[in-house]
């Protein structure tokens, strides 16, 4: 006879979720889309504020990404696809 175990560990959804953050959207740079027009993006799509957007912007330029958001997973593979969709090369990864 076998006795089961006094305390048990019980892991929720929630809990596996948080195990699972964070996520990044990274942008990368292009040679087709302009500096403003990624800075639109960033403002129009994050509601980021210009000064937060454009240093972004330059952090694509210059160093040939940005991190511009962070998250759950599924979260992020939202932003993704909306940035995609903007025609901004874009992907997404768990955060090391």
């Amino acid at each position: 006879m076998s006795i089961a175990p006094v305390e048990q560990e019980i892991v929720s959804a929630d809990a596996e979720e948080a195990l699972d953050v964070p996520w990044i959207v990274l942008v990368w740079n292009d040679p087709v889309n302009l500096m403003s027009y990624v800075t639109f993006v960033f403002q129009t799509h994050f509601g980021y504020a210009r000064d937060k957007a454009e240093a972004l912007m330059l952090d694509v330029h210059h160093k040939g990404k940005a991190v511009v958001a962070t998250g759950p997973r599924e979260m992020m593979e939202i932003h993704t696809e909306a940035l995609q969709g903007y025609g901004l090369w874009a992907t997404f990864q768990k955060d090391a």
